[in-house]
């Protein structure tokens, strides 16, 4: 979630035994779909367990993502989730959240440029694209080497050299074949 401001804009969410979250910014009691419009408008929040005062916030955002599923509005393909359960314990677990968040912030920024290829504007595959980049995104993370950015920088200039190349090659064919 992105921070729509200070520290001081995070909502307090209590969860009660009774599994009962309670908003302290407005002083009642909310539901999950709630959080879910929260989420949603990126307002900031945290869950906290009103007994002992742990933050559990991840637990209630996994809830959420569970009740949209089992309502139907399935997003998470279930090979997607067997990988997903598979990286738990694997030497590279550490990077798959960093991995995830960067691969999510691309897709969004990117969001109107899939609009317009569902839209017909695109000939080439957005998805084989954006696979690309994750996949050097996810290099570049895995070697500790370059950020992200600069990662995805250097192979679009590694790209435009090979292609350049093979521009110069096919001219020199061309002009070969007119002599």
């Amino acid at each position: 979630m992105a921070a729509s401001g200070s520290r001081d804009d995070v909502v307090i969410i209590k969860k009660y035994a009774n599994r009962r979250l309670y908003d302290t910014e407005s002083s009642s009691y909310i539901t999950l779909d709630r959080l879910a419009e929260m989420v949603r408008q990126k307002r900031e929040f945290k869950v906290l367990d009103a007994k002992s005062g742990e933050d559990i916030t991840r637990t209630v955002l996994t809830q959420i993502i569970m009740d949209e599923e089992a309502r139907g509005k399935t997003m998470l393909p279930v090979n997607f989730l067997r990988q997903l359960i598979g990286m738990y314990g694997d030497q590279m677990q550490g990077l798959v959240p960093q991995y995830l968040e960067a691969s999510l912030e691309a897709f969004q920024r990117n969001q109107s440029q899939f609009r317009d290829a569902f839209a017909g504007a695109f000939t080439a595959n957005p998805f084989a694209d954006m696979a690309r980049r994750n996949m050097e995104i996810f290099q570049a993370a895995a070697t500790g080497g370059a950020k992200p950015a600069a990662a995805a920088a250097e192979a679009a200039d590694g790209e435009i050299q090979r292609l350049k190349a093979q521009l110069a090659e096919l001219q020199a064919k061309v002009d070969k074949l007119a002599r």
